[in-house]
């Protein structure tokens, strides 16, 4: 099941998301996106290399010395890096981390506009700082949900980004499957009620499972998640057909 997990998590998190596969959608053609597709799963390859290497001789290192290892994976590598490293440390995590963050909060930041306050309306120094606002206002946000995650997560951060896109990539990918793999129309009113029911339902299935069977979910929540709301696509297209 992790295998075929990482599989949907791959498809979701990098095939599914814009601002990951923008560079391909750039593409003058469809050969020249698929050669793109191709050379950038490669390059990967190396560096995925190099970090689980590095992550191998700090453990062995560890062993070796007899250092106590962190509760959580994440600060093993601080561990090291702060005996006198702390500030080049802190410029590479800042500088790899702000990589992401920017083009995160551009993102979010023009949908908030453009989808919801519509500034194109507006003239260009209104707009302007209405932009500046609601960045402002985001970053703010931003942060605070990193304190609050900092404060109520009790594993690793690449495990709980996994598990978090399980519930929350889910309906993107059943929306994906749906129209890729199928011709019919859904209601369209249905669609925001589907793909938020979606999520609560596994969460309620994963409280079930955990309580009266034992089994506690894994990264295969994103597939069930999935299965949901193509299931609940296909039957909202079958009322849909009904009602026309």
């Amino acid at each position: 099941k992790q295998f075929l997990s990482g599989i949907f998590i791959t498809i979701v998190m990098t095939g599914l998301d814009q601002d990951m596969m923008q560079k391909n959608l750039s593409c003058k053609s469809l050969r020249e996106a698929q050669k793109n597709m191709y050379v950038y799963g490669f390059a990967f390859t190396p560096v995925n290399f190099l970090f689980l290497s590095l992550g191998i001789l700090l453990l062995t290192l560890a062993a070796q010395q007899q250092i106590e290892l962190p509760v959580l994976s994440d600060d093993i590598l601080p561990m090291f890096c702060t005996s006198g490293l702390l500030v080049f440390f802190t410029i590479g995590i800042i500088a790899a981390a702000f990589s992401s963050a920017d083009s995160a909060l551009t993102a979010l930041t023009t949908s908030f506009c453009v989808d919801i306050l519509g500034i194109e309306k507006e003239e260009a120094k209104q707009a302007k700082r209405t932009r500046l606002k609601v960045h402002l206002v985001i970053s703010v946000l931003f942060a605070i949900i990193i304190l609050i995650f900092k404060a109520v997560n009790s594993r690793s951060v690449i495990d709980a980004i996994y598990m978090i896109a399980s519930y929350t990539y889910g309906p993107l990918l059943g929306l994906f499957l749906f129209g890729l793999f199928t011709r019919k129309q859904p209601a369209d009113r249905w669609v925001p009620y589907i793909c938020v029911t979606a999520p609560l339902a596994c969460f309620t299935l994963d409280y079930v499972a955990k309580q009266y069977a034992g089994y506690t979910f894994g990264y295969e929540m994103l597939m069930i998640n999935g299965l949901i709301t193509f299931v609940g696509l296909w039957i909202s297209s079958r009322f849909r057909l009904q009602h026309s």
